[in-house]
């Protein structure tokens, strides 16, 4: 998940050093999405083996 997070960073960088708004615009936002669900995931992961070791 983190991968393709700074994959469309990457590509939404590109895009908008080419002069493309509209997609570096559109790649940003997937690239924010993905990483909050990243992050999301990754709090869940680690509660959850918090409280299988207790």
């Amino acid at each position: 998940m983190l991968s393709w997070a700074v994959a469309f960073l990457v590509i939404a960088i590109t895009a908008a050093v080419l002069g493309f708004g509209g997609i570096a615009g559109t790649s940003t936002g997937i690239a924010k999405v993905l990483f909050v669900v990243f992050l999301a995931m990754f709090v869940l992961a680690f509660i959850s083996s918090y409280r299988r070791r207790l």
